[in-house]
């Protein structure tokens, strides 16, 4: 499967049952942020310091209220977007915009996960809550982009995010797939519980710390 020297997947089985539980699969379906790229790469972090500075502006709170605010609408709604919209009627595009204007520089190439997911049979797509573009800027930067059919964003789920069913729903009618002959890759448990209940096969990637120097 898919593993590197900062990135492992696979719940801690070994490659020969991960090969076993995966031979059904010819659809792979992956997650974007931090789970393409290392957490450790810390691209997120200068969205999430944007959101931040969004509510910090639309609602007059200090930093600290507005991160409070900010995680609140994450774990209530999915996403801080999702809980904006509902509290506080703002319209999405000046919000997706604005959080995803950063600097994608800091993704590295790694032509060893492209080889990778290139060996994977079948249809492969970038499942995301944030945009096409966000997604597509960092396929390039990492070098991967060709290996994607297409990338199904938070704008084509109607600004429904993952983990909700009827977002899975969507995604899987409208690209024709059979969850049962799919996998899911992402970097958040509570993400995988829905592939899961679909029928998917689910990995949980995460990042090894880096080692002390």
């Amino acid at each position: 499967m898919i593993a590197g020297p900062n990135r492992t997947t696979g719940g801690g089985m070994d490659e020969a049952a991960l090969a076993a539980r995966f031979r059904a699969v010819d659809v792979w379906i992956f997650d974007l942020d931090n789970t393409l790229y290392p957490a450790a790469t810390d691209l997120f972090a200068q969205v999430d310091v944007k959101i931040r500075d969004y509510v910090m502006e639309l609602v007059g709170a200090t930093a600290e209220e507005a991160h409070r605010l900010q995680k609140d609408y994450y774990r209530r709604y999915g996403t801080t977007l999702r809980g904006l919209m509902l509290e506080h009627g703002i319209s999405p595009d000046g919000f997706l915009e604005y959080v995803h204007d950063i600097d994608h520089s800091v993704v590295a190439p790694d032509p060893h996960l492209g080889a990778m997911i290139e060996r994977l049979p079948g249809r492969r797509f970038i499942m995301t809550n944030g945009t096409r573009r966000h997604a597509e800027k960092v396929a390039d930067r990492l070098g991967i982009t060709r290996h994607f059919e297409d990338v199904f964003d938070i704008v084509a789920a109607d600004l429904l995010p993952k983990p909700h069913r009827a977002t899975y729903e969507k995604f899987l009618g409208q690209a024709g797939i059979d969850p049962t002959r799919a996998a899911m890759f992402e970097d958040l448990s509570r993400n995988l519980e829905v592939p899961d209940a679909l029928g998917m096969a689910t990995v949980l990637v995460w990042c090894r710390p880096a080692p002390r120097r």
